[in-house]
């Protein structure tokens, strides 16, 4: 019985799907709640996701020609009011320090929400010339915002995240850059999560507070939720004119600089569990895994079997692979549904039996497959499985992304398309703010983007019945 109490303690996904999110977050050992509402501890096993996340994407911005920087995690209320639009997105979310030690301070300080403020400062001070431009840093940090509602990775008072702030020459190179750090983006989610994304433009009422234009990847979770991933926003010059950052350009006029913002957060850790995950609990994708494979010796302690965990272990570690033994004193059921639960790709089994055949059983946590496997070359053997591993679980994901899109035409399917079949509505949009606002009022459901891929499946606005402008996404979103 007590195999099987582990996983039962989880919640299934279709009774209770917050639920089922919560018992695996907590199960799985990823995070633990602090005490103070809002901020929670992040613990080693999810911790470690959120390092190879951080190492990856850090790689790929390297390729980019992305440098990294720290800026203070305090911002000045008279610095932090330069922006008008920009504070008055952030203002409810806002911390405020007060008191350095028992001393009031003359003025209020911010801590970050963003760092919009702090680099236009920076940039200000280092952009002179167009020899200075560009100027492409990204900064690993955390922030604050003050949420009302919040959930471990999805919505915290505190998350962890990149930020990237570039300055440009022109308004031209500050979009390339913005559409180009949105595909580093996607291209991450597919190549190294297996989750499949729709890319496109927010609307005016969705954009970022302050930029002029918000580039976004959006994916879908088990539910039929979306959760927004990434963000990729076009400044153009206005945090520069409110800044004055400034720089001579070859003709010897000044001119203003044009500016990027982008980030991806922790929330893509609550990403990883709801677009993957089962009722058995995590199913990592390989690349993210903190282990690979978890190695189960089977009568442990019968002669020879320690020995040889021991030397496929350190076969698979100098192949560059994650490897743990479990060599505790559980049952092997046990450690299976522990295995399992915590989303080890792959799990290997040796026991005397194996040992006499020179072989090993080598199980997928994707799909419960189980094989035989020599030991003679299995460091080959387990590459391939995890490569094929990942590529199974990315079409797994796009089928469900394709099964879960929807078209409405009219505002009657529409609300109904909401209602019963979780997952995107593609509906035709006059631009009208109003149509949003009556959209969300009547179904809860918000425009998630305007795809970059644009079709015109209908010539009226699926709310008011006018001119359609743009096909959108519309979703409820987490």
């Amino acid at each position: 019985m007590a195999d099987k109490k582990l996983v039962e303690e989880i919640t299934s996904r279709d009774v209770d799907f917050a639920q089922w999110y919560t018992d695996v977050v907590k199960k799985a050992g990823l995070m633990s709640y602090s005490s103070i509402k809002g901020f929670m501890n992040y613990l080693p096993a999810g911790y470690a996701i959120w390092e190879n996340i951080q190492r990856e994407l850090d790689r790929r911005f390297k390729e980019v020609g992305v440098e990294n920087c720290y800026l203070p995690m305090l911002i000045p209320e008279s610095l932090l009011n330069k922006e008008k639009d920009h504070v008055e997105g952030f203002a409810p979310e806002v911390a405020w320090v007060t008191h350095g030690g028992a001393n009031q301070l003359e003025e209020r300080l911010c801590v970050r929400p963003t760092s919009e403020t702090l680099f236009c400062e920076l940039y200000k001070s280092i952009v002179q010339s167009y020899r200075d431009l560009p100027k492409t840093y990204n900064q690993w940090c955390s922030v604050v915002r003050w949420e009302k509602t919040t959930r471990p990775f999805l919505r915290s008072s505190e998350f962890l995240w990149q930020e990237g702030h570039t300055a440009h020459a022109t308004g031209e190179e500050a979009e390339e850059f913005t559409i180009k750090m949105l595909n580093v983006y996607a291209d991450f989610c597919r190549e190294f999560l297996a989750i499949p994304v729709v890319k496109g433009q927010k609307t005016d009422k969705e954009k970022f507070a302050g930029a002029q234009q918000t580039y976004t990847i959006e994916t879908l979770m088990h539910d039929g939720k979306a959760l927004q991933s990434a963000t990729s926003h076009n400044f153009g010059d206005g945090f520069a004119r409110a800044f004055d950052i400034q720089y001579t350009d070859r003709d010897n006029t000044l001119k203003y600089v044009h500016q990027t913002s982008w980030g991806m957060s922790t929330r893509m850790l609550g990403a990883v569990i709801m677009v993957h995950g089962d009722d058995s609990g995590l199913v990592l994708p390989p690349k993210v895994a903190p282990v690979q494979i978890m190695i189960v010796p089977i009568r442990q302690n019968a002669e020879g079997v320690l020995d040889k965990v021991e030397e496929v272990s350190g076969e698979l570690k100098a192949a560059g692979l994650r490897v743990k033994c479990d060599l505790t004193d559980k049952s092997p059921g046990f450690k299976f549904a522990e295995a399992e639960m915590r989303g080890i790709p792959l799990r290997l089994e040796i026991g005397p039996k194996d040992i006499e055949k020179g072989m090993c059983v080598v199980a997928r946590r994707d799909t419960g497959e189980k094989k035989e496997a020599s030991l003679s070359g299995i460091a080959e053997f387990i590459k391939n499985e995890l490569s094929q591993m990942h590529s199974d679980m990315l079409k797994k994901a796009e089928a469900f992304l394709d099964s879960h899109i929807s078209d409405a035409h009219d505002y009657d399917e529409f609300k109904k398309a909401i209602e019963e079949k979780p997952g995107f509505v593609r509906a035709m949009w006059c631009g009208d703010v109003s149509c949003e606002e009556k959209i969300k009022a009547d179904t809860t459901a918000t425009s998630r983007c305007m795809p970059f891929e644009q079709e015109m499946i209908d010539q009226k606005c699926v709310c008011c019945g006018k001119e359609a402008k743009k096909l959108v996404y519309w979703g409820k979103a987490y």
